[in-house]
């Protein structure tokens, strides 16, 4: 933006501009910011700051105080994220505990911790203890038999109804943004465009408590990706106290990319994943800078989570394992199968969530977001209790799918039947062949597995918090312990095949399940969401299996290939896709050989541009344009008739000028002259004022020619984060071409609805 000029010399006209108003440089809700703008009005402020440093003390201070601004916002979301995650951590571990029973000692102690606190627990017997009591015992003094099942049965499903109820009803009536994941709005803000109250105080407030309801009610969602919007609410209130990013909508979006980036810390306890993650999948603009500023933000809040443990195991895992075996060349075919699987997954997923998700928008269903939510959550309840691996919390379902079958361990995957002549270390026992336990385990699994598939197509999209990396880990480690115990059971019966021979002798231990879990794990979430990098860091940070790397490699670049031969979006892509967010993805290629003629406006028939002319127009005249047409902006061209273009003009900012003016400075009327030039115009001697407006004039928007191809035109405004760009011939004004007309002409080039790229 350039500077206005001096004050006139004709008479005592004085360019009130000069002093800057209140919300000049803002945006409308629902529009797309000015990248450049934002940059160079950036620029200008540390210019100011820094030229002001070498004044005074005082104002070098001020400055050292401006440069550590950014460093101080991301130790406060650090804080903040950390503990917020914690909270959640607790109190959805002794919530979903609730639903089976309660702590005599102390209520507010999940099983666990009530178990560890008495003094009349054995190992053996380390989940039962006199101090933990079931609803039945507490309530009948029956632990077993029918009446007792059926007690606990109808309190499961009355408490998990009870808190989805508790949480739609907050969401609808307080946060209406805190449903969702929350990640594609995100990706569509941090690309430039504005929600209003998306990342605010309420929003956060009820996101946090309803996040804990939903996870403890037991459907099929997780808290990582709601985790990463309560992480960008705290980066968008600490980035309001400071007015370098309040002021500033591109620098505001570097804070929300590092608190991106801490949220996924605290989710998984993957500092580094996080900020690969927030790289890779959410942030649109990511400098060198912001890199530091997110690794630091992450340090932060996980070592925040760390101090406080929810997990009480001095670990920042969620599902720390421990192999004992290495992984043989021959068992990455079994981890490519469960990477083909992944992607099979992601697809179907996809497309029947996204097929769902439009009939709920399109269909009387979506008018009654609370009853969907209690239907789903009774059938999730009933269908869940008889099966013990879809009643417990998913993370602990994962956790016990991933762990390795140690002398110790008491569940029933680890049923094996044990040579009585065994005299080996305690880690290290060897391929044993599968008792009765595995064998049941291996059919409630395959139901659990089916349930888990159809359920997460209806449930993600509710009007609740609901994440989708722990579901997906779920079905992946389902099927991938289903084929590990395969592989391993096949390996004990025919360790002579040629394939088994040479790293499997009979007696040795060759075939993790575990592994295969954590593979599959790692392979559904590739599916759905089309990450690689980002999804081997925190895959293998999130279970500390450093050595199984190549595996998770394998599996996740399979599972892109072979969902990417489906349809290259990944869900969070196509959830804007379907919600008509005007996101430029710059994982889009465009091909097609069209011209910037083709896609400017007015098209032939339509009627000619609503332009500004540098000083023949009235403010009656300019207000008349603006409450008869809904444009963000005007070209400014010399007049009608020549149209050569001088700049151009935002609405909001016309409006707020006007408005201003007629406050402010005596004889502006309606007709008096408007005019963006240095000198004002020659002018009657009875005229009234002239209204100079030279400074909200934007003097060099960026053109292109009409004949530049659209290839290019796409190019620039992914690259530099564009509103609108004008078109021109020779210097004269020929069009316009805005975000939404790029994204329109993209959708019907690959014969989509053109239409739907506006926000619904």
């Amino acid at each position: 933006m350039v500077n206005a000029g001096e004050m006139n010399g004709s008479g005592n006209l004085m360019d009130f501009l000069d002093e800057p108003f209140p919300d000049v440089g803002t945006y409308e809700d629902f529009h797309t910011i000015d990248w450049l703008r934002e940059k160079s009005r950036d620029t200008d402020r540390h210019r100011k700051i820094t030229s002001k440093s070498r004044e005074s003390i005082w104002e070098f201070i001020k400055s050292l105080l401006d440069a550590w601004s950014g460093w101080v916002v991301m130790l406060l979301i650090g804080l903040l994220a950390g503990t917020l995650a914690g909270v959640i951590d607790l109190a959805v571990d002794w919530m979903t505990d609730l639903k089976e029973g309660v702590c005599l000692s102390a209520f507010w102690y999940s099983h666990e911790q009530c178990c560890w606190t008495s003094n009349e627990t054995t190992f053996e017997d380390r989940d039962k203890c006199p101090l933990w009591q079931k609803w039945s015992e507490l309530l009948v003094n029956q632990s077993e038999g029918a009446s007792a099942y059926i007690l606990n049965y109808f309190l499961y499903i009355l408490w998990a109804l009870s808190f989805a109820f508790l949480a739609v009803s907050l969401v609808r009536v307080f946060a209406p943004y805190a449903c969702g994941s929350g990640i594609p709005e995100i990706k569509t803000i941090l690309s430039g465009f504005i929600i209003r109250g998306y990342l605010g105080k309420w929003t956060l407030l009820i996101k946090t408590v309803t996040l804990v309801l939903v996870v403890s009610s037991g459907l099929s969602l997780g808290k990582e990706g709601p985790l990463v919007h309560v992480a960008c609410c705290c980066g968008n209130f600490f980035s309001s106290l400071f007015s370098k990013y309040s002021k500033n909508e591109g620098k505001r979006r570097e804070v929300l990319s590092a608190a991106a980036a801490a949220g996924v810390s605290v989710a998984f306890g993957a500092p580094i994943g996080g900020v690969l993650f927030s790289l890779e999948e959410v942030s649109y603009y990511f400098p060198l800078k912001t890199l530091w500023r997110s690794f630091f933000a992450a340090l932060v809040a996980a070592f925040t989570l760390r101090s406080i443990n929810p997990f009480g195991n001095s670990r920042l895992v969620l599902f720390y394992v421990e192999y004992h075996t290495p992984w043989y060349m021959a068992e990455l075919f079994p981890f490519i199968l469960l990477g083909v699987f992944g992607g099979l997954w992601g697809t179907l997923f996809i497309r029947c969530n996204i097929a769902w998700c439009r009939r709920r928008k399109t269909t009387q269903l979506g008018k009654y977001p609370v009853l969907e939510v209690i239907v789903v959550t009774a059938i999730t309840a009933i269908i869940a209790y008889p099966n013990p691996y879809t009643r417990q919390s998913t993370s602990e379902l994962i956790s016990e799918l991933f762990n390795d079958c140690g002398a110790l361990e008491s569940s029933q995957l680890c049923d094996y039947i044990n040579d009585p002549n065994m005299t080996r270390p305690v880690d290290d026992i060897p391929d044993r062949p599968a008792g009765p336990g595995v064998y049941t385990a291996m059919w409630q699994l395959a139901l659990a597995l089916i349930f888990k598939i159809i359920i997460t197509i209806f449930t993600f999209g509710m009007k609740i918090p609901s994440g989708l990396f722990i579901p997906s880990m779920a079905v992946g480690a389902m099927a991938g312990r289903m084929v590990g115990i395969g592989v391993e059971q096949l390996a004990y019966h025919h360790h002579d095949w040629i394939i088994f021979r040479n790293w499997c002798r009979p007696g040795a231990d060759c075939v993790t399940p575990g592994l295969y879990a954590m593979v599959g794990a790692a392979a559904c979430l590739g599916g759905v969401t089309r990450m690689t990098v980002s999804l081997v860091v925190i895959m293998f940070e999130l279970t500390g299996g450093l050595e199984y790397i190549v595996p998770l490699m394998a599996a996740a670049v399979t599972s892109k290939w072979v969902a990417d031969a489906f349809g290259k979006e990944g869900i969070y892509e196509a959830h804007i896709h379907l919600n008509g967010y005007p996101f430029l993805d710059v994982k889009d290629e465009f091909t097609h050989r069209t011209l910037a003629t083709d896609v400017m406006r007015p098209r032939r028939g339509e009627p000619p541009l609503s332009v500004l002319t540098q000083d023949s127009m009235t403010v009656e005249d300019v207000e008349t344009l603006i409450k008869e047409t809904d444009y963000n902006g005007f070209p400014v061209v010399v007049s009608k008739d020549s149209e050569r273009l001088i700049g151009f003009a935002q609405r909001r900012e016309l409006i707020l000028a006007i408005k201003n003016a007629r406050q402010r400075q005596d004889g502006i009327v309606s007709n008096s002259i408007m005019y963006f030039t240095e000198e004002p115009p020659e002018l009657p001697a009875n005229s009234p004022h002239p209204l100079k407006l030279r400074r909200i004039l934007n003097l060099s928007p960026f053109t292109v020619t009409d004949h530049t191809p659209m290839e290019t035109v796409v190019d620039i405004f992914r690259k530099l984060g564009l509103r609108q760009c004008l078109v021109t011939r020779s210097g004269r004004l020929l069009g316009i071409i805005t975000k939404k007309d790029v994204l329109r002409h993209m959708a019907q080039m690959a014969n989509q609805d053109p239409e739907s790229i506006m926000f619904n």
